[in-house]
């Protein structure tokens, strides 16, 4: 479960874009903070701060190999980031359809909704929505 706490340290980690391409550059693999400092016009200090702000939002670990201490990307924290971001699909998808029906109620292509709530139709799609979502989270798991 991702706290609000966490959630602020992961968006305010993703803000720079240093650090994005830390991140992309972790998602081919383990590396150690020269090879991650190296494409960077930065001092090795700089990059190691990036890199702390990325390890404390949960975004990276640390771990040695031999003498040499290697970054890997965790991606966990993102997929959680993903799943936030993914709950207010639903919400513009409602917002499209509505504003869609009314479009074509306005072109007279549609007739005018019969319904007393002409949003009721979403509360049907919303639950299949749901359970799309549902077992899509079953999937991954």
């Amino acid at each position: 479960m991702t706290t609000p706490a966490d959630l602020d340290r992961t968006l305010l980690a993703l803000a720079d874009p240093t650090r994005r391409a830390i991140l992309a550059r972790l998602a081919d693999g383990d590396a150690g903070v020269l090879e991650v400092a190296a494409p960077f016009p930065m001092s090795q200090p700089a990059v190691t701060k990036h890199l702390r702000v990325l390890e404390e939002a949960g975004l990276i670990s640390r771990h040695r190999l031999a003498r040499q201490r290697l970054c890997r990307l965790e991606p966990n924290r993102l997929q959680q980031l993903s799943d936030w971001v993914g709950s207010y699909r639903e919400y513009w998808e409602e917002s499209f359809e509505r504003l869609d029906v009314l479009l074509e109620e306005m072109r007279g292509e549609a007739t005018p909704s019969r319904s007393p709530d002409p949003y009721a139709h979403t509360a049907a799609r919303r639950a299949q929505s749901k359970k799309r979502g549902d077992k899509k989270r079953g999937e991954r798991t």
